[in-house]
């Protein structure tokens, strides 16, 4: 599954809101710098949605708020229920 993401860095906690548009608004603590908030996004994922991080793949953005990620083996099913269960 592909899925677009507006990054917040330096946010309260990690966590993913609502849809703006065709993307959807990614908070990460980690500062916009050397990386970080690139990371924090792939481990946030990752972890949340319960795949490995080689799983988790950054096509587009790296140095933009604007990203596009591939989630290898997540139905978009999956995702929304995922999505759902965040409290933001």
């Amino acid at each position: 599954m592909i899925i677009r993401v507006r990054v917040q860095p330096r946010a309260k906690r990690n966590a993913i809101g609502g849809q703006i548009e065709n993307e959807w608004k990614l908070h990460v603590t980690a500062p916009a710098l050397e990386g970080k908030a690139n990371q924090a996004c792939i481990e946030f994922l990752a972890r949340e949605l319960g795949i490995a991080r080689s799983r988790v793949k950054l096509l587009w953005g790296e140095k933009s708020r604007h990203k596009v990620f591939e989630l290898e083996g997540v139905s978009e099913a999956e995702f929304l229920r995922f999505v759902a269960e965040q409290k933001i």
